[in-house]
Parts: C-alpha cells; sequence; structure tokens
C-alpha cells in the first residue's frame, strides 16, 4: 500500500493506494499546533478505521501547501512506518512541463493536480481546484503547464463578509432557488455560490479565448461538488485528482 498525503490550507486528505486501486479516503483538520507525534496518532487511527495498518505501507508520497505540517506529518510517517516519504519540491520529478516565470515557485498542490490530469484527460486542459483559495491551472494542448489564477474561496469570502460587515452573519453555504435573493441570507447565498460559478465560468471563457481553443474542465476540491452544478460551462468533478496526481509522482521517483 502507498499512502498520498495533501496537506492544504483547511483540510489534510489522506488516501491508501493498491496500484492505481484507491483502498480508502479519510480527512483530519489543518492544525499547525500539532507535533509529529500527535499527527502519528491520527494516522495511526485513520488507517486502523479504513480497515488497514500502518504496516501495509510500502511508501508514502506528501504534497503540502503549509510547510510546518508537512514537516510533522513526514516525521509522522517516519515515526509509524519506518519510510521516508517523497515530499513535492525541487527536485522531485512531477512529469510536468512547468512554464511558469519561476517554476520553483509553483505550489506542491497545482503540481499535483497537473500530474493528474496528464494521461487522464484530453487537453488542452483547465483544473479548478476549490478549497479554501480556488485555482484554475491551465495546461496548453501538449501538457505543459502555463499558469493559472487565484482567487478566494468560499470560506474566506464567507469570513470577510461576516468579520468586515456590522449586520451580515454566518450562514450554509448552498444555492439559493434564485439568483434574485428575497432576504439577506439568500442574497448572500447567491452572491457567493452563484457568483462563484458566475466566476468560473466567465474565467474559463476568458483562458479558452486566450488559448483559442476549447479545454477540457476538471474540477476538484472540497467545494467542487457545491459549485459546479451552477455553472455553465461543462465541467467534469474529479475529487481524487490530486491524490491520483501524487500516485504518479511517487512512481516516477522511484
Amino acid at each position: 500500500m502507498i499512502l498520498a498525503i495533501d496537506i492544504g490550507n483547511t483540510n489534510i486528505t489522506l488516501g491508501g493506494y493498491n496500484d492505481d486501486k484507491i483502498l480508502f479516503i479519510a480527512r483530519l483538520a489543518t492544525d499547525q499546533r500539532r507535533t509529529a507525534d500527535q499527527y502519528a496518532v491520527e494516522l495511526y487511527d485513520l488507517v486502523r478505521v479504513s480497515g488497514y495498518s500502518v504496516s501495509d505501507a510500502e511508501g508514502c508520497v506528501i504534497a503540502s501547501v503549509v510547510p510546518s505540517v508537512g514537516a510533522a506529518l513526514k516525521g509522522a510517517v517516519e515515526k509509524l512506518t519506518g519510510i521516508t516519504p517523497i515530499v513535492l519540491g525541487p527536485g522531485v520529478k512531477t512529469g510536468v512541463n512547468i512554464k511558469i516565470d519561476n517554476p520553483a515557485q509553483l505550489g506542491a498542490d497545482l503540481a499535483a493536480g497537473a500530474a493528474g490530469a496528464l494521461g487522464k484527460y484530453p487537453m488542452p486542459c483547465i483544473i479548478i481546484d476549490m478549497g479554501t483559495a480556488t485555482t484554475l491551472s491551465v495546461l496548453d494542448k501538449d501538457g505543459n503547464f502555463l499558469g493559472g489564477a487565484i482567487a478566494a474561496g468560499l470560506g474566506l469570502t464567507l469570513n470577510a463578509l461576516t468579520q468586515n460587515t456590522a449586520l451580515l452573519s454566518a450562514i450554509p453555504i448552498e444555492a439559493p432557488k434564485n439568483a434574485i435573493g428575497r432576504n439577506t441570507v439568500e442574497s448572500m447565498q447567491s452572491g457567493l455560490v452563484l457568483g462563484t460559478a458566475a466566476m468560473i465560468d466567465g474565467m474559463v471563457n476568458r483562458i479558452e479565448a486566450e488559448l483559442g481553443a476549447t479545454c477540457t474542465v476538471v474540477a476538484t476540491g472540497g467545494r467542487a461538488g457545491q459549485i459546479i452544478p451552477h455553472c455553465q460551462k461543462q465541467m467534469v468533478l474529479d475529487e481524487n485528482l490530486l491524490l491520483d496526481g501524487l500516485i504518479k509522482i511517487y512512481r516516477k521517483n522511484l
């Protein structure tokens, strides 16, 4: 079994793989205060609850956008299994030809998503990852990573609204029945959910116009399932894209 760990700003996603088959998916909260020992306990329990044992692990690959948590989880895996994980960063082969101004600046999550899309979807491709931030990554017809766009995610936007306005309070993040809200809650939901969907549609249109081609659009991330049903563009929902990409990267570095 190979462990793939994607560390985001809000959540950590753990996947267990046997070849290309996903054995289990588990999630826990990202907490920079936790030590390697604390994460070791959580990983041990999560794997066991999923019906497996950490002793089944033969390898591990980690992508992290939170360096301190990445280091803690690397230590946790080493303590539990004796395995030194592959941690995405400079010197790690991804199989992605990165053509941004400074390839070393590309986030590990974006590299993993691009690796997951290559060979799986027709190019050119736009990958939309909806988590703490909403990111759009662009791969050209040859699979080269050209760049993309970064916007605030739904949670960040809602927090900004509620923390910086006197009369707006926290609401459930779900779509209203109509774009025209009839009350404060519906109006905020319209702006959050339908507004994000409209932003994504608009950005996809702009990117396709710049490329001069129609793209395969793949959506992933914790908020994707809430948003893509309200987009006008046709999109593929791939919840495990980053973990699949991490497994591909792991194999390239054996």
